[in-house]
């Protein structure tokens, strides 16, 4: 055995492998699909999970950009109706088409780029008034996500007590979009700000984007609670404006605005 003749042996093999790049793109999908197999094993129900998932983040340009007029301007809408998916749904269930092709669906990704603008914002007014710490990022964020999911969950005690179906993604989702009207409140707050006009302007701001987001979550429940609830349960009319007034709730207590000026 001659170490220098097998170091040079595996070296040559090496360079004229990795110098490969056919080979190097199907090792990488080798490992790829042996790695989502792996997981998929060790976690039970991930892998339907991210399928379930992909379906919100199924969006494009044209979406994106009708999605945001329709949250920041509700009031000038009068189709608030899904479109069903006839070629999935089934006798039992109702399936929906996709944000791509429907703008009345239920999407993750406006509310997650929404939620990081608002925190990156948040983090700017800081800066500008000389109060910025590392601390500011994780704290908004977690303020705001802890809101959230303690209004999914009253959101979701509201549909179990009308006995109605619900998907938590969906609510993410319609909880979510007020962060789209709070980056422009405090976008508006730090422009006026250079003014002396900040609060005013995030507050004047404020009733416009919260009294949208608070329609939009009245128009999008009312189309999507069944008609017909629990007998015993909580009238319907009922929790479409709570869920609604939540809106305004929870837009006030997350919002940022102690140094704009």
């Amino acid at each position: 055995f001659n170490p220098a003749l097998a170091t040079a042996a595996i070296s040559g093999v090496a360079a004229q492998g990795f110098s490969n790049d056919a080979m190097l793109d199907g090792g990488a999908k080798v490992v790829s699909h042996f790695l989502d197999q792996g997981t998929a094993r060790l976690v039970p129900g991930l892998d339907l999970f991210m399928r379930t998932l992909r379906v919100y983040f199924a969006v494009d340009n044209r979406y994106v950009k009708r999605k945001m007029q329709r949250v920041l301007f509700p009031f000038l809408y009068k189709d608030w109706a899904r479109l069903e998916d006839d070629a999935s749904s089934t006798a039992t269930s109702i399936a929906y088409a996709p944000p791509v092709q429907d703008e009345n669906a239920f999407d993750l990704y406006i509310p997650s780029m929404a939620l990081i603008t608002y925190v990156l914002l948040c983090a700017l007014c800081y800066g500008t008034a000389g109060e910025f710490n590392p601390e500011v990022l994780p704290d908004v964020t977690t303020k705001c996500f802890a809101t959230q999911i303690l209004e999914v969950i009253a959101v979701r005690g509201g549909y179990y007590a009308m006995q109605a179906p619900c998907s938590l993604l969906d609510l993410f989702s319609a909880t979510g979009y007020k962060y789209l009207g709070l980056s422009i409140n405090m976008l508006v707050g730090l422009l006026l700000g250079h003014l002396g006009w900040g609060h005013r302007g995030y507050y004047g701001t404020f009733l416009w984007t919260a009294s949208a987001a608070s329609y939009f979550m009245l128009k999008t429940m009312a189309n999507n609670i069944p008609r017909m609830t629990a007998a015993t349960g909580p009238k319907r009319e009922f929790m479409v404006l709570g869920f609604a007034a939540s809106q305004f709730a929870t837009m006030w207590f997350v919002s940022q605005t102690r140094f704009l000026n």
